[in-house]
This record gives C-alpha cells, sequence and structure tokens, in this order.
C-alpha cells in the first residue's frame, strides 16, 4: 500500500474504535452489520483479521481452509471476536497502527476499512466524517472492479454523479448523491440507497 495511504488506514480504525467504545449496551455487539450473515462483532473480527494478515499468511490460511475463501473469512473471525465483546474491541485496538495487508490492490485496503467501518457504524446509527480523497480513491476502484464485490457489474449502464465531491462516472440511468453513498450502493449495500435519488436508484436495488 502507498504510505500515503496508511495513515487515512490507521486514522479510520482509530475513529471507528473511538465510537465503539462509547457503546452504551454490549447487546448492539449482537445486532446484524450491513454484511450479510455478520454481526457487529463478526465484522469487527473481520478488520482485525484482514489488518493482521500477511501475504504469506494469506496463502497459508486459505491452504489450511482446502482453498475456500469463505472458510478462510469465517476462521479469521473465529480467530479475532475473542472470548467476549471486550477482547474483539481489544484485538481490533491492537491492530489499529499495523501496515499489512493479504495480497491484492492496495486500495482495496482503505476500501476494506471505510466500507466496514460503516457496515457497523449505520446499524448502530453513527454518522462519521470520512476523508473526502479517500472517498474518491475508493470510488475509482471500485468502478473498474468486479473482484469478490461486482461493483463494476452492479453500476454498469448508468451515470453516477457526487453532490459533495468532484466525482462522477458512467452513462446511463443517473444516480446521485453524498460520495459515501455511492460507494456503500456500489458495494451491494442496500440500506444507503435511501440516501441517493435518480431513474438508476431502483436499478441499483434490484441488482443486489
Amino acid at each position: 500500500m502507498s504510505t500515503d495511504m496508511w495513515p487515512i488506514v490507521h486514522r479510520e480504525r482509530a475513529a471507528l474504535l473511538a465510537d465503539l467504545k462509547t457503546l452504551p449496551d454490549t447487546s448492539a455487539w449482537d445486532l446484524p452489520s450491513l454484511c450479510a450473515g455478520w454481526t457487529i462483532r463478526d465484522t469487527l473480527a473481520h478488520m482485525t483479521a484482514t489488518a493482521t494478515t500477511t501475504p504469506p499468511g494469506f496463502v497459508a490460511g486459505l491452504a489450511k481452509a482446502r482453498f475456500s475463501f469463505s472458510r478462510f473469512v469465517q476462521a479469521g473471525i473465529a480467530r479475532e471476536r475473542g472470548a467476549d465483546a471486550q477482547e474483539t474491541l481489544s484485538r481490533f485496538e491492537a491492530a489499529i497502527g499495523l501496515t499489512s495487508a493479504p495480497p491484492g490492490p492496495e486500495t482495496s485496503w482503505l476500501g476494506e476499512v471505510i466500507i466496514h467501518a460503516e457496515d457497523i457504524r449505520r446499524p448502530l446509527s453513527i454518522e462519521h466524517d470520512y476523508d473526502a480523497g479517500a472517498l474518491v480513491a475508493v470510488a475509482d476502484f471500485y468502478k473498474n472492479s468486479n473482484t469478490l464485490i461486482g461493483a463494476k457489474s452492479r453500476i454498469a449502464d448508468m451515470s453516477l454523479h457526487a453532490t459533495d465531491a468532484a466525482w462522477s462516472h458512467g452513462s446511463g440511468a443517473r444516480v446521485e448523491g453524498p460520495i459515501l453513498a455511492l460507494v456503500m450502493a456500489m458495494t451491494g449495500r442496500k440500506a444507503f440507497l435511501d440516501d441517493l435519488t435518480g431513474a438508476g436508484v431502483e436499478t441499483l436495488r434490484s441488482r443486489g
């Protein structure tokens, strides 16, 4: 990852940690996140697992999971959940300053932090202001990528326009709104479609 991206990643991890330390009710950890089948606690454990994985560790872990990416991810969550929510949070705190990542495009790990942070914050009704340049970089990455998330196919034949940043992409049915909502909708988070307007919103909804 480019050296200028790591400070943003570290800052976003730290901001999420600060938000989660203020949770008044421990039952909030068991609420569903925006990741299907994952709780808030699961999603944070996944973020820790990603932050602590090196390229060699990724290869070894994938082999141990018999080359099933799904089993590999679930093993990481199980490893980093810990005994209770406080341990899950402590493990994440210990990983905040790490600069390791699995193999992959560097911007994908910036996107990983932003998207999963919102997967956690949105169900908890926690608002956060992200670095605008980081959001644009992530939007530019996902608009051309179908790997795992399928964003490129999801926004095909659409014209996306950010209302709070100098960013637009594509042609076709118009979709406009905050750059964060566009990024989250591109990655399949339907909860953010209510923040968007335009003729293409329902098409996005139907594409999952």
